[in-house]
């Protein structure tokens, strides 16, 4: 079984300091879903994780959460794409749960629910804490540059072998061997085409 993982805000959908609060705030990146789409007919089963404090905060509820994701599934559909699930944490850092990333807590939840090794599995990521969760569990990291991507990449400290690009589609190209342009990683042109860096 051929799996990949992903985080949701600033990965599928456009990120929020204020939080994803409702389902009009989820607003999918362009050529996300559709990336979605291309894995599913490649075979992949894709995971989602994510991170939502703001259940902890008091900012919105699980039936909110839930609606969040009903669009989610729904316009994934709209364009042949299938979540086969989405794992999330609600708590808040001080918590100390082992659910909220960086720690390892869903992903491996995921290993037991499918029933596979996460090693060499593709984790994607905008921050530190997604790429850390998966790397501590076999998974091989990839940066987009979308959401808090381009600040995540200024910081420094990615996993060995991380592997950067623009966005999720430019991912998915890149995993699919689709013929595309690289990008000088030093000096990003997020306009165009992908980048990839091995680090």
């Amino acid at each position: 079984m051929k799996l990949i993982i992903l985080d949701r805000d600033g990965v599928i959908n456009h990120d929020s300091d204020a939080f994803i609060k409702s389902p009009q705030e989820w607003i999918p990146i362009p050529g996300s879903l559709e990336a979605i789409a291309r894995l599913n007919q490649a075979g992949y089963r894709v995971v989602v994780t994510t991170n939502q404090s703001g259940i902890a905060r008091g900012l919105f509820d699980i039936v909110t959460l839930n609606a969040i994701h009903q669009k989610l599934h729904e316009s994934a559909k709209q364009v042949g794409a299938t979540i086969d699930a989405i794992f999330f944490c609600p708590h808040a850092t001080d918590d100390n749960c082992d659910c909220r990333k960086p720690k390892p807590g869903m992903l491996h939840t995921i290993a037991k629910r499918f029933n596979v090794s996460l090693k060499g599995v593709p984790n994607i990521g905008d921050s530190l804490r997604d790429l850390q969760a998966g790397f501590v569990t076999g998974c091989r990291p990839y940066l987009v540059l979308t959401g808090k991507g381009k600040k995540t990449l200024e910081k420094g400290g990615l996993p060995p072998g991380t592997m950067i690009f623009a966005n999720l589609a430019a991912v998915v190209d890149g995993l699919l061997n689709v013929p595309s342009t690289d990008v000088d990683a030093t000096e990003p042109d997020l306009s165009t085409g992908p980048m990839r860096k091995n680090v």
